[in-house]
């Protein structure tokens, strides 16, 4: 209800946030504000495409022409408008990130860098230093003194290397992503004519997932609402976990700064999660050094306390997550209900295997891109040539699959081409072309049908598919498959009117792998995800791996405060993502690993989960996972004494007062007796914990 003016939303994990900006957006519409007024800002495309539809199906259709999408988007649409303005032509190239790779391994070539040194950073490590650097605006040599500092005897032939890569993109008529907002931010900073406009065209501005901008996005926040003020911004402080893209979760401190008549909005009612997870994750950024302080709640009653499992070795982590999978499946919930998460793609190898042998299916996120394969991206190089003709890395890319062109004759063809304001489709006419190069005719051929102005974008992709598919049967193996992925662009490309804004969003916005495009045909299929991949996203079942110290949080972390920071942000999201059930795992047990204590042989439990207060998880083992049978009801004047399976079989009868030790917390006594399945220990190193019998190992001293 509160249109005029800044307002800053702190939503908590499950809050609502997706809902607050629909009603805010049908409201706006509803007063009588003209869609095409109204901005949305979101970090995908689809994102911003479902919040307007939701919002159109609430209260009003015209809520569907409402501009939304993402700060890259807007950037691109107002350059390829304004390009004269940052000395561009409009018909720029936007690079990926395998393209920006692809254009720094040809300069190294060229510019003889790091020539016979086996240490030089690779092309993947140039493109994240140059990458990060235009985000934070530092120079290279700062960027590597704090983040790559094995690498800072090479920092003079990478500042030469940022130098020379930002004319070749100049050159070339090529923008990367970091180029779009920063030219972006250039632009309304020192153009008030544009700025200006932008401010009469977006009265009312909204951002979503605040936390995750970068200082440039602030900027940019900052300047389109230079003149009405109106700007809503939602985020989430705890949930920024990207600042290996440059994103800076104090952007959600210094908005109050920037905009001091703010209003300040916390939405701390959680719509997810049971409370005793809720409990946990409030418990977990509790911690946390630097934070809005909010503490969520639900109306939800009763949930089980989230569980934490010793899996004792790597093996029996997999084998026990197999065997929950299909618990939960005998208890009549889908296999779609459960996700397994961890902090880096290879911790879940072994469980993978090991559903593989179980027959359990699953899908897995986080890793390979599909826009990155090599097939997508050569035939995407023939459509690009055709509409920038100074696109060298496009030029390169279609001419190496040319018989007898090697990176000479390419670089001479694109000389030859430039030199002489030749057109894409004249190509054939090369005067160096031998007898052996009738490919060049071939490829001409092509681009001339590519280059007819009322060739749809579909008919396009059909035409370069015809042409590449002997290629592709050439060079690949497994050919049927990647022919598969090429044949999911013609309908996409069906959608488009013009090749040009086919292209750019499948920069702007690329699918992630082919099962993107049917969703449908995934199945009935276990989640497996990265922690990032699986932002914002939810399920019934969730299983946190490898809740181990240089796992979760991860070896790199331990070099700063800032960096545990974020593996804290990172477990909670992971956490928050549950809605009945939360079990955390990790391998306690297996000696011979470089994360393993070096003096006890033991997993060191991730510092995260080690010294939190007492009743907020609850604590077990892997092999005495099943439930033991219920005991005898005692006579009413005797307390009932829990029992415990040992490994040898045997059983112990705990009462208070008695010394234990625990695998993971060490040695501890019995303080309650709560029932017949929970005990409450005193643990010298740790302090009180709450232990289900069911899940957890004790011995007695």
């Amino acid at each position: 209800m509160t249109l005029k003016g800044p307002l800053l939303v702190i939503a908590g994990a499950g809050s609502g946030k997706t809902r607050t900006l629909v009603y805010r957006v049908a409201r706006l519409v509803e007063i009588g504000v003209s869609p095409e007024r109204i901005l949305l800002l979101t970090f995908t495309r689809k994102a911003a495409g479902e919040m307007l539809e939701r919002a159109a199906d609430l209260a009003d259709e015209r809520c569907r022409f409402i501009s939304g999408g993402t700060f890259h988007s807007l950037a691109h649409r107002v350059l390829r408008e304004k390009a004269n303005l940052i000395g561009y032509d409009r018909s720029f190239t936007v690079l990926d990130r395998a393209d920006m790779e692809e254009a720094i391994q040809s300069l190294i070539h060229e510019m003889q860098v790091g020539k016979g040194s086996v240490r030089f950073p690779k092309r993947s490590t140039l493109a994240n230093i140059l990458s990060k650097a235009a985000n934070l605006q530092c120079s290279a040599e700062e960027l590597m003194s704090e983040e790559y500092v094995q690498f800072l005897e090479y920092v003079q032939e990478v500042e030469k290397l940022r130098n020379r890569y930002r004319s070749f993109k100049k050159e070339n008529q090529l923008l990367d992503y970091d180029d779009l907002i920063l030219s972006f931010r250039d632009l309304l900073s020192n153009n008030e004519q544009v700025r200006e406009s932008l401010n009469e065209q977006y009265q009312y501005v909204m951002v979503d997932e605040y936390q995750d901008t970068n200082s440039i996005q602030a900027d940019i926040v900052k300047e389109l609402a230079h003149t009405h003020r109106n700007i809503m911004v939602v985020g989430d402080d705890c949930q920024s976990i990207y600042s290996f893209r440059g994103a800076n979760y104090r952007n959600m401190f210094e908005f109050p700064r920037m905009f001091p008549e703010v209003k300040i909005i916390k939405l701390e009612e959680n719509y997810r999660s049971s409370q005793p997870i809720l409990s946990f994750t409030n418990a977990l950024m509790e911690r946390a050094h630097q934070k809005y302080t909010k503490c969520l709640f639900t109306r939800r009653t009763g949930g089980e306390h989230p569980k934490l499992i010793d899996a004792r070795t790597e093996p029996e982590q997999a084998m026990f997550i197999c065997n929950s999978v299909k618990e939960q499946l005998a208890s009549g919930r889908s296999v779609r209900d459960i996700a397994v998460l961890f902090r880096a793609a290879y911790h879940s190898f072994e469980l993978e295997l090991e559903l593989a042998r179980q027959g359990i299916p699953f899908v897995k996120y986080g890793g390979f891109k599909f826009m990155e394969s090599a097939h997508i991206k050569d035939l995407l190089a023939h459509l690009r040539v055709a509409l920038n003709k100074d696109d060298g890395i496009s030029w390169g890319r279609a001419l190496r699959m040319v018989k007898n062109i090697g990176p000479a004759k390419s670089q001479a063809i694109t000389a030859w081409l430039r030199e002489e304001g030749r057109s894409p489709w004249e190509i054939g006419g090369w005067p160096g072309m031998g007898k052996g190069d009738d490919g060049l005719r071939q490829l001409g051929g092509l681009l001339k049908k590519l280059s007819a102005s009322d060739l749809s974008p579909q008919a396009a992709v059909e035409l370069a598919i015809q042409y590449y598919d002997p290629i592709l049967k050439e060079r690949f193996d497994d050919f049927p498959a990647r022919a598969r992925d090429l044949e999911q662009l013609i309908p996409m490309a069906g959608r488009y009117r013009k090749l040009r804004p086919f292209l750019d969003d499948l920069v702007m916005e690329p699918p992630t792998s082919s099962s993107d495009f049917d969703p449908a045909g995934r199945g009935e299929s276990l989640t497996l995800s990265t922690v990032h991949s699986a932002k914002g996203l939810e399920w019934s079942v969730v299983f946190v791996i490898w809740l181990v110290e240089g796992y979760f949080p991860s070896f790199k972390a331990s070099s700063s405060e800032e960096s545990l920071e974020e593996e804290r942000r990172l477990l909670y999201v992971a956490t928050t993502r549950a809605r009945d059930q939360l079990v955390l795992c990790y391998p306690g047990q297996e000696a011979g690993k470089p994360w393993m204590s070096w003096n006890t042989g033991r997993g060191l439990l991730s510092s995260f989960v080690q010294n939190l207060p007492g009743g907020v998880l609850e604590h077990g083992s892997s092999r005495s996972y099943s439930r033991p049978p219920i005991a005898p009801r005692a006579p009413a004047n005797r307390p009932v004494v829990p029992t415990m399976s040992t490994e040898e079989g045997s059983a112990l009868r705990l009462r208070p007062g008695d010394r234990v030790s625990h695998p993971a917390f060490g040695a501890g006594v019995i303080s309650k007796l709560i029932d017949s399945e929970k005990v409450e220990v005193l643990f010298r190193d740790c302090g009180r914990r709450v232990l289900h019998l069911g899940y957890t190992t004790l011995e007695r001293r």
